[in-house]
C-alpha cells in the first residue's frame, strides 16, 4: 500500500522580521537578542531523528522551508539541515527543495549560498508589485526590492521559481490586480501563486478589518487574472496554483493528492501512513522557545485520522486540484471502498456540482466556485 503514496517532509522556520497584520501561520518576530540558529537547528535534526520511525526507508520525494521567513536563515545553516536529512532519509535522486524567501529579508547574496546547499527552487513572497498596496499589508519591501531580489536569484543559477501574489487587497482596483500579474509575467517565474486575501481569525486584520473590494469587484479581478495567465502560458492546476509546462509544485501536489509529510520544527503538521494501513496526523510544540527545549518529544498531537472521517479529509484535499479524483486513488491513499463516497457525490451530482463515472469523479465549471458546498455531503 505505501508503495503508492509519496512522502514530503516539511521544515517549518518560524522567524520572522516582522509580523503581518493578515498572517495566520505560526510565525515569531525575530528574538530581541539574536536569531537561535544553531540552537534550532540541532532542535530540527533532533526532531527529525523522532520522527524517522514512522517511514523507515520510505523514499522523500520533496522538501520544503517554510515559516515565518526561512530566508533569515544562513545558506550554512541551511545546508547543515539538508545534510542531516540526506543522513537520516532516504531522498530521491531528482528530489525537489523549495525555500521560502522574502525580499526584505534576505542578503541576495544567500541565494548562491541556498544552492550550493542543494535548494532547487525558491518561492518568493512578494504579495504586490505596489508600493501602496504592500504599506497596507504590513510588508517590509518595496516593489522595486521585490523585482532585485528576483533577478539576483535568477542570475545566481535558479531556474525554478514561484512568486507569491495576492488579489482582493484593502482599495485595490480590478487593474491594480491585473498590474501585479503583469509584472510577474515580465520577471518569468515558472511558477505563480495568487491568491484572494482572506481574513483569519487570530490575526490583526481579523480583529481590525481593513475595507476590502466587494465581491463583484473580486470576481471580476479573478475572471481577468485567470484569462491572463492562461495567455502568458501559466496553467492553473490547482485553485490558487498557476505553472508553466513541467513546474507545478510536487510538495504542494502532494499535500492535495492526500500523500503523506513528515512535519519538523515549531508547530509543524505531518500526516503518515502506517504499515498496517492507519493514517496518523502530527502536530509539534507549537511555541519556539518551548520547543527549542524538548528533548524525548517534540510532539504535542498525535492522532489516528478515524475511517469515518477520512473522506472528508480526502475530499477537502483533492477537489482543489483541477484535474480528475480517481476512485482506484481514493482506495490506495485511503484502504476504504469507493461505495462510501457514493451517497455524497450524488447528492453533489442531483445540485450540478460534479460528475462521476465508474472510474472517477469529474468537478463541474460550477462545482470549482463552489467546493465548500461539496464538501459538505462528505
Amino acid at each position: 500500500m505505501l508503495t503508492f503514496i509519496p512522502l514530503s517532509l516539511y521544515i517549518h522556520l518560524p522567524w520572522c522580521v516582522r509580523k503581518c497584520p493578515y498572517c495566520d501561520f505560526n510565525s515569531h518576530a525575530l528574538p530581541r537578542q539574536s536569531l537561535p540558529e544553531a540552537d534550532y537547528i540541532d532542535a530540527l535534526i533532533l526532531d527529525l531523528k523522532h520522527d524517522k520511525k514512522w517511514v523507515g526507508t520510505r523514499e522523500v520525494t520533496s522538501i520544503f522551508f517554510g515559516g515565518g521567513t526561512p530566508s533569515l536563515f544562513s545558506g550554512e545553516g541551511i545546508a547543515r539541515i539538508l545534510s542531516a536529512v540526506q543522513s537520516e532519509l532516504n531522498c530521491a535522486q531528482d528530489i525537489e527543495i523549495t525555500l521560502e524567501a522574502n525580499p526584505g529579508a534576505i542578503e541576495h547574496a544567500r541565494f548562491e549560498h541556498y544552492l550550493l546547499a542543494g535548494v532547487n527552487r525558491l518561492s518568493i513572497g512578494i504579495q504586490s508589485f505596489n508600493d501602496q498596496h504592500l504599506k497596507r499589508l504590513g510588508r517590509i519591501h518595496k516593489a522595486d526590492e521585490a523585482i532585485h531580489a528576483m533577478s539576483t536569484a535568477q542570475q545566481a543559477g535558479f531556474d525554478n521559481i514561484n512568486l507569491d501574489l495576492m488579489f482582493g487587497l484593502p482599495q485595490q482596483t480590478p487593474e491594480e490586480a491585473l498590474a501585479d500579474l503583469q509584472q510577474a509575467s515580465v520577471l518569468k517565474p515558472t511558477h505563480i501563486s495568487w491568491y484572494q486575501l482572506t481574513l483569519e481569525p487570530n490575526t490583526l486584520f481579523y480583529s481590525k478589518p481593513p475595507a476590502l473590494p466587494d465581491d463583484e469587484l473580486i470576481w471580476q479581478m479573478q475572471q481577468t487574472g485567470q484569462a491572463f495567465l492562461a495567455a502568458a502560458g501559466y496553467e492553473q492546476y490547482e485553485v490558487s496554483a498557476y505553472a508553466q509546462a513541467g513546474k507545478q509544485c510536487r510538495h504542494n501536489r502532494n499535500y492535495w493528492e492526500f500523500g503523506d509529510y513528515i512535519g519538523i520544527g515549531a508547530g509543524a503538521h505531518g500526516k503518515i501512513t502506517l504499515e498496517d494501513g492507519t493514517i496518523i496526523r502530527t502536530a509539534k510544540t507549537r511555541q519556539p522557545k518551548d520547543y527549542l527545549g524538548r528533548v524525548d518529544s517534540f510532539l504535542s498531537e498525535n492522532r489516528i485520522v478515524s475511517p469515518t472521517a477520512l473522506p472528508f479529509e480526502y475530499m477537502l484535499n483533492l477537489l482543489r486540484l483541477k484535474t480528475p479524483i480517481f476512485f482506484a486513488h481514493f482506495e490506495q491513499h485511503t484502504g476504504l471502498n469507493r461505495e462510501i463516497l457514493v451517497s455524497g457525490l450524488q447528492q453533489a451530482t442531483d445540485r450540478g456540482l460534479l460528475e462521476y463515472d465508474d472510474s472517477k469523479v469529474m468537478l463541474t465549471e460550477q462545482g470549482y466556485h463552489f467546493i465548500d458546498d461539496i464538501l459538505r455531503f462528505f
